[in-house]
């Protein structure tokens, strides 16, 4: 069988912190080529003009909740990697707090074999940490499996993981990065218990961020980090959303160099406490969407190296469940179609470069992480490549929101940037709102010792 060649002519290629009119020639999964201009080759060549628009690497996503097995009314690997690859989002690394839990070795292995058949998205899974498994922990493999995900306040599906001898020992056994969900359980409680007492279940929305506090976040977020430095682990704060907390993070060294990281997310960075109003349960996440000022400063945190990377934490519910009283209403949304989208837009407001999307989005999970050969537009590289077309608007409406739940926090928003083609190694998976039926996706691999 003939390898596939590809050659995508006149593109702007974003990468390392330039964009640059560039030919891209593909071999099979690889990029074997950029220069100025590439004349094909004899034989079959399938040739794209990229005339006018971005090309882009496609976007590494740290964090989702694709919620196969167990949950999977509301979501699973093969409708939301499709999704993702209609945002852009080329690989992703999913979360363990599924149905059953991902805290053995046996249950990673049984996603990865469901992921290699239905997955259009590089994939990989973190694992998750308990109470009681740390033998499990020790035995992984740092090249197949992406990190460590501890729950240090119970977000969701009940891994919470609060004996603090516990913690200490995982910090203390092991080199994978350990990606931390930061909430002081003891506070929350004591916030919810105020607001039942006064509401009942009922609790107006807006309250979520005052439950969910600064305060619970900040005192989690510092904790682990002190953890960290005194054992030396490899700690990762998930999805901040204070502006306060910020200040525990530091841009002194290169990320590559640093021991302790931070990231954000889209919805804290586009929704404010002032959208509860409109949005009610469709913008509930844990951590809470906070103020306008804790947005602004987690953007200018992102834009200053304090905060490394972007992330969706997608985590879809169905509309029946979101639309319950507060305390049942769950938290979480789907963001893994409109992440891209959604930053673009903020570049076409002038608050972040194109350069310091793909930065943020496909540079720097690569270096967290090690991926290998990923994230980066070069030769030796996947051909993991995301076309965008900055003036192509479009709205957010039901009936091109591809996530099996079929509802979006960004319904009726009209974003002025398109995707138009998504290559996941070197195939053309993604094309103007169509799919190709061969899948291109593959399990993600490390770079570790």
């Amino acid at each position: 069988m003939n390898e596939r060649v590809t050659l995508i002519k006149n593109a702007k290629v974003v990468n390392e912190g330039t964009i640059e009119t560039r030919d891209i020639l593909i071999e099979g999964e690889f990029i074997t080529k950029i220069a100025e201009s590439i004349s094909p080759k004899n034989g079959d060549v399938l040739i794209f003009d990229a005339e006018g628009q971005y090309v882009l690497p496609g976007m590494i996503d740290d964090q989702v909740h694709f919620r196969e097995p167990g949950l999977t009314h509301k979501a699973n690997i093969e409708t939301e990697s499709r999704a993702a690859i209609a945002g852009g989002i080329t690989s992703f690394i999913e979360m363990p707090n599924t149905v059953p839990q991902t805290t053995t070795i046996e249950k990673l292995n049984e996603k990865f074999a469901i992921a290699k058949a239905t997955s259009s998205a590089n994939y990989s899974f973190m694992f998750g940490g308990t109470n009681d498994n740390l033998e499990e922990i020790k035995k992984l493999d740092p090249k197949q499996v992406a990190g460590l995900k501890l729950f240090l306040g119970s977000s969701t599906g009940n891994m919470l993981v609060d004996n603090p001898e516990v913690i200490e020992a995982i910090f203390s056994s092991t080199d994978l990065l350990i990606s931390v969900h930061c909430e002081d359980e003891a506070t929350i409680k004591k916030n919810m218990d105020t607001y039942t007492e006064r509401y009942g279940d009922d609790i107006p929305m807006h309250f979520h961020p005052i439950i969910r506090s600064e305060e619970a976040c900040y005192l989690s977020s510092s904790k682990a980090i002190e953890l960290a430095k005194k054992t030396g682990a490899r700690l990762h704060v998930f999805h901040l959303s204070t502006g306060k907390e910020t200040a525990l993070f530091s841009n002194k060294i290169p990320l590559k160099d640093k021991k302790i990281t931070a990231e954000v997310c889209i919805h804290h960075l586009w929704f404010s406490d002032k959208d509860y109003e409109n949005k009610g349960a469709f913008i509930k996440w844990n951590p809470a969407v906070k103020t306008e000022s804790d947005r602004t400063q987690l953007l200018a945190a992102l834009l200053d190296d304090r905060i490394d990377v972007i992330a969706t934490d997608h985590a879809p519910h169905t509309l029946e469940e979101k639309e319950n009283v507060y305390t049942k209403a769950p938290s979480g949304g789907p963001l893994v179609q409109h992440a891209l989208p959604a930053l673009l837009e903020l570049h076409h407001r002038d608050k972040i470069s194109i350069e310091k999307i793909v930065e943020k989005a496909c540079h720097n999970p690569a270096i967290l992480f090690q991926v290998e050969k990923r994230g980066y537009i070069k030769e030796g590289y996947y051909a993991d490549l995301v076309f965008v077309d900055l003036n192509s608007p479009w709205t957010v409406k039901k009936d091109n929101i591809l996530y099996k739940c079929g509802w979006s926090p960004f319904e009726g928003t009209t974003f002025k940037s398109r995707i138009t083609h998504t290559f996941v190694n070197g195939g053309l998976a993604y094309k103007n709102f169509k799919f190709y039926e061969t899948k291109y996706a593959k399990q993600l691999t490390f770079d570790r010792k």
